[in-house]
């Protein structure tokens, strides 16, 4: 494969999708693996002292695992997005998850969001399959449910509802597993050895580790009978969900050693939010803790948008290699079109390319900082952020206030720094001020309506009425008993 220093920036004229690869050169496969609110402390290369992951901690022991990696956004849609487009979440317009949160007695309106990814925007599908990759995608999307903006007709050959026709027909009466975790694996081994043959690109977005809690009987009875740590929450069934999400990627990753795949295979392991504590309304049951980070999904402090990351490429990354630089999930399609060897310029691309630090020839990517926009009620309140280095500033949209931490020092976020640094802390709000402006960042209003005696009301967008939260602790807690 001839290698490509992929260069693409804000200015960069827009030219044609084409590909750059060698006709005498075979690109690698790619298989990306997307989880659904895995936080980063879940997984045992990772940290975690009780769930039981073997198979992603090889992946990590054969490869590189990024430890300041983040999801642009604290919920899933709107860092979807950023992975399909390489662009910041504020400059698609998906701030939140398809549809949001409704508050409508708060005090701020939150601005709208687009329900579906624009039909301007040039996939990581589109990329790779201008290189002559089929492509394949499984799985949760959640970039909007219309017919043409699914993933069939955004860039991917073969998805759920495509499949060659015999593929029910073999897999018979099989159950398609907890969270659909089976099916799905059962699908995309389809896949690759359907088109082992030449160049594939396959994304498997699981439904897990998203509540509602789902896991095999077998792996709960374990983890009810399993000692447990001194500390954390340490949910058996939330653990059990885990360990066979495990066990799914570890089918996958036996079937590209045993088709021979492996030197020729790129595999990319990532959660797109970070972890729940608790759904949002307070119903439910206590799933998980991201200590030593702090808050949960939903929040900009770093449990909300740090993240997993393994990278797996043999001959390419080092066995065992940790990368410290901050990096993001918009970074994600511009290395994998400079992996594919790929030109990608028909749209501004905010994410770099991860393939210098993946290669080992560069420590750093001389980028000033990294960016979040949050202007939505959720676990939390209206927000941005920005990464700089070491440092963290957090703006609170409705008090007009910031908060700074050290993150090298203070991981946990425990210290706000912004009285004792205030040039750092003005130096950084105005920079991220600057970014919104130059991405045209939709921001929330002050409400007329503002009813502190009702701030608290979730209502539903699509019947507009108030949730019904005491019906929804009920079926959490009969859900928790099952």
């Amino acid at each position: 494969m001839k290698k490509l220093l992929l260069f693409v920036t804000l200015v960069t004229a827009l030219v044609p999708i084409h590909s750059l690869a060698q006709d005498t050169t075979r690109p690698p496969n790619v298989v990306f693996l997307l989880i659904d609110d895995m936080g980063w402390p879940d997984v045992g290369c990772y940290g975690h002292a009780w769930h039981e992951t073997p198979n992603i901690d090889r992946l990590a022991a054969e490869g590189m695992k990024f430890t300041d990696f983040y999801a642009a956004s604290p919920v899933c849609s709107s860092t979807r997005a950023s992975i399909q487009s390489g662009q910041y979440s504020a400059r698609v317009g998906i701030t939140d998850f398809i549809p949001g949160h409704w508050r409508p007695f708060e005090k701020m309106v939150v601005p709208p969001i687009e329900n579906e990814l624009p039909m301007n925007i040039q996939t990581v599908g589109d990329a790779l399959k201008s290189a002559g990759y089929t492509t394949g995608y499984f799985g949760k999307w959640h970039l909007g449910n219309a017919k043409d903006f699914l993933p069939d007709k955004r860039g991917y050959d073969v998805v759920d509802w495509n499949l060659p026709e015999d593929f029910e027909r073999q897999r018979g009466n099989q159950s398609p597993g907890p969270k659909q975790m089976d099916v799905l694996t059962d699908r995309t081994i389809d896949f690759i050895e359907r088109h082992q043959e030449a160049p594939f690109f396959v994304t498997l977005s699981h439904h897990a580790v998203h509540i509602r809690l789902e896991a095999n009987q077998k792996t709960i009875k374990k983890y009810r009978s399993k000692p447990k740590p001194a500390s954390g929450v340490n949910n058996p069934v939330y653990a059990a969900m885990i360990e066979d999400l495990d066990t799914q990627i570890g089918r996958i990753l036996k079937r590209i050693h045993e088709l021979e795949l492996d030197d020729n295979t790129v595999v990319v392991f990532a959660s797109d939010n970070g972890g729940l504590r608790q759904i949002y309304t307070g119903a439910g049951e206590i799933v998980s803790t991201n200590a030593p980070l702090r808050d949960e999904k939903g929040t900009i402090y770093e449990g909300g948008i740090r993240v997993p990351l393994i990278v797996k490429w043999p001959d390419k990354v080092a066995a065992g290699s940790v990368c410290r630089e901050p990096t993001t999930t918009a970074d994600l399609l511009p290395t994998l079109a400079e992996i594919a060897g790929v030109a990608f310029s028909d749209q501004p691309i905010d994410g770099k390319s991860l393939l210098s630090l993946i290669n080992g020839n560069a420590e750093t990517l001389n980028r000033d900082a990294i960016y979040f926009h949050y202007p939505h009620y959720h676990h939390s309140r209206p927000a941005g952020a920005i990464r700089s280095g070491k440092w963290k500033l957090i703006e609170w949209f409705d008090t007009r206030t910031v908060e700074l931490y050290d993150l090298d020092s203070d991981i946990s976020e425990s210290s706000d720094l912004a009285d004792e640094y205030p040039h750092i802390a003005a130096k950084l709000q105005a920079q991220l001020s600057g970014w919104r402006d130059g991405v045209g960042a939709r921001m929330p209003t002050v409400n007329p309506k503002y009813d502190p005696t009702r701030a608290h009301e979730w209502w539903n967008r699509s019947t507009n009425k108030p949730l019904d939260i005491e019906a929804m602790r009920k079926r959490y807690e009969q859900a928790a008993k099952n």
